[in-house]
């Protein structure tokens, strides 16, 4: 959610600014900016997309300069438009600032400000940041931040200037994501690696109220009290080209297509010789045999894969498993128990609500174990364990094979703590060992019905409403189908368990209405086919989802998806791949942009 980035080096700052904030679209935005300093700061902004902001900035020959800082804005206090948009100047133009999080006492301090004299131009947050900064200032950059972080409450990753520094970008962070790149002769700061990516693969991490000051040819770090901090470098291991289209359209599809592949690594790396390799984590097998509960902490489509992993658990390993909100879990006063666990699932490791509810998890001397893809972010960084997805870069908003890959390591965890604490037996274990390993297979599989599912999105691309049933398993997955359809194609989606059909949502279903059946359960297969007949006895179209040896639905269901036949507790990975299809292909036919969806970003960090 909005993306920063800056630079400082011997060359011109607006090219890397502009190409770095093109990286960072994913992230969501509404309005951009970007400001360089030669012999005075000069600001350009532009609300909508980023080729907006490049078009004016040709317009004008470019903007000179080997000092920078731009940003992508997802507007939260002020409408997005140019003034709103960042970068944000103080009022004697010796400050410039961006900004991402909500800073939270920003209306006291800005009412401070007006009392003395000092004008604003934007109705943002940000903006009381660049005037405070400039009113605490004495000719100290370092002194007078540390002064700001003092005085702001809230979230931020902040990037500044100052005419008094024509060589000297600065930085800082608290619960929102900032690294910074490390090149030759020149450094960068950014919101995240893709950014840097064409620069550098090496970058630091920022921990909260870290600063750091960068020059072309020097990055100090240090805390508030301004003792120097060493850090460790870290490296990007992948390659440029898993942060490219490499030839799709959109990266969503790349990302699709990208399943099978990224199911083998976080699965086949951790599978060895019949037995299950959970990393390194400390959590030992005495604490695994005493765990109590399991409170699964999550937002969205981590959510989603948490509700999946709570069957899949409770079943194999017979915990109880609470699955939390993690905007919910946050705020309820929880009942937490210091044999409890709990797990925290989040594709960037930067979700303001998750990194928030692990914090109070760990308040309560709850053991915290996160699920995590971005190495080093902040989850994975303050919980006691970490599992890495290892799904590789995520571009696209929509998420798929970041949950493919957060259900394939709730899987593995069932799977070994029910080892551990004798649920299930050896032998049990090695054929549900042996069918994830053949997952990515059948993964794979799924896409010849590509075409299928192409012309069943043409063929109800138009309709206003969708609804997916299912029972069990097949609900957790027909949450994140239904998600999927929402998000992109901004299709009414909702996603019901079969079995509250007639306890009020029936009456929704009329003629022509679209109803999506999961139904990959052996024993409740049934009982789903009985509610498919009542949403067909209302004129429902009937598409359905299940195992390939399960041909008689095709006399009930209007069309039929086949999945390989796998483990009840397996099939979530199966079953959403086709309605990711489908829900692609939706957007594609309503001229949505597949990346981008309006409203949205692709990691939240703020409330």
């Amino acid at each position: 959610m909005c993306g920063i980035v800056g630079y400082a080096g011997y060359h011109e700052a607006a090219p890397f600014l502009l190409a770095g904030l093109q990286k960072l679209e994913y992230r969501g935005y509404d309005s951009a900016g970007i400001a360089v300093f030669s012999d005075k700061v000069r600001t350009m902004k532009s609300q909508g997309r980023l080729a907006t902001l490049r078009e004016k900035v040709d317009a004008v020959g470019g903007i000179p300069g080997t000092l920078g800082i731009g940003h992508t804005r997802w507007a939260t206090h002020g409408a997005p438009n140019d003034i709103n948009s960042h970068p944000h100047t103080s009022m004697s133009g010796r400050i410039t600032v961006v900004h991402n999080g909500i800073i939270e006492n920003y209306i006291p301090l800005k009412e401070e400000l007006e009392s003395q004299g000092v004008v604003f131009r934007s109705e943002t947050d940000t903006e009381v940041v660049a005037q405070l900064f400039d009113k605490l200032y004495d000719g100290d950059l370092v002194g007078t931040l540390i002064q700001v972080i003092g005085r702001i409450r809230g979230s931020y990753a902040l990037g500044i200037l100052c005419t008094d520094y024509p060589d000297t970008l600065l930085a800082v962070r608290k619960d929102s994501p900032m690294i910074i790149g490390l090149g030759e002769h020149e450094n960068y700061i950014a919101s995240d690696i893709p950014a840097v990516l064409d620069h550098t693969r090496r970058y630091y991490l920022l921990n909260d109220n870290e600063i750091a000051v960068i020059k072309a040819d020097s990055v100090e770090l240090m805390d508030t009290d301004r003792n120097p901090i060493q850090r460790d470098v870290y490296t990007v291991d992948y390659d440029i080209s898993a942060a490219e289209k490499g030839g799709y359209d959109y990266f969503m599809m790349k990302e699709i297509k990208e399943q099978p592949m990224a199911l083998r690594t976080c699965i086949g790396s951790r599978i060895d010789n019949g037995d299950i390799r959970l990393d390194k984590i400390r959590l030992t097998e005495e604490q695994i045999k005493n765990i109590g509960r399991i409170h699964i902490v999550a937002c969205g489509s981590a959510w989603h894969a948490g509700i999946v992993g709570k069957y899949v658990i409770e079943e194999l390993t017979r915990i109880p498993v609470e699955v939390d909100l993690a905007s919910e879990f946050r705020y309820r006063r929880p009942i937490l128990s210091r044999n409890d666990l709990c797990i925290t699932i989040s594709q960037s490791g930067e979700t303001a609500d998750t990194l928030a509810a692990l914090r109070e998890a760990k308040a309560n001397d709850v053991h915290v174990l996160s699920i995590v893809n971005a190495v080093g972010s902040s989850i994975a960084r303050e919980s006691d364990d970490v599992l890495y997805t290892m799904a590789g870069p995520e571009i696209a908003v929509a998420t798929t094979k970041g949950y493919s890959t957060q259900l394939a390591v709730l899987y593995l965890l069932a799977l070994k703590f029910g080892k551990i604490r004798q649920t299930i037996d050896q032998k049990t274990a090695e054929k549900l060992m042996h069918a994830m390993e053949i997952l990515p297979d059948q993964l794979e599989r799924l896409f010849a019905d590509e075409e299928a599912l192409k012309e069943l999105a043409k063929q109800h691309a138009a309709k206003d409403h969708v609804f997916v049933i299912g029972r069990g398993i097949d609900y957790g997955a027909s949450l994140e189908s239904s998600l999927k359809l929402k998000e992109i194609s901004y299709v009414h989606s909702e996603a019901y368990a079969a079995g509250e059909l007639k306890h009020g949502t029936i009456s929704l279903i009329e003629e022509g209405t679209l109803v999506v059946a999961v139904a990959t359960q052996d024993q409740l297969y049934e009982k789903l086919v009985s509610n498919v007949k009542e949403v067909k006895a209302r004129g429902a179209y009937v598409v359905a989802i299940v195992k390939e040896d399960c041909t008689d639905i095709e006399g009930v269901a209007d069309q039929v998806f086949y999945i390989p036949k796998t483990e009840d507790i397996f099939t979530s990975t199966l079953t959403v791949v086709p309605m990711q299809l489908f829900a692609y292909y939706t957007a594609i036919e309503r001229g949505c942009d597949v990346d981008k969806p309006r409203n949205l970003a692709k990691s939240v960090t703020v409330e």
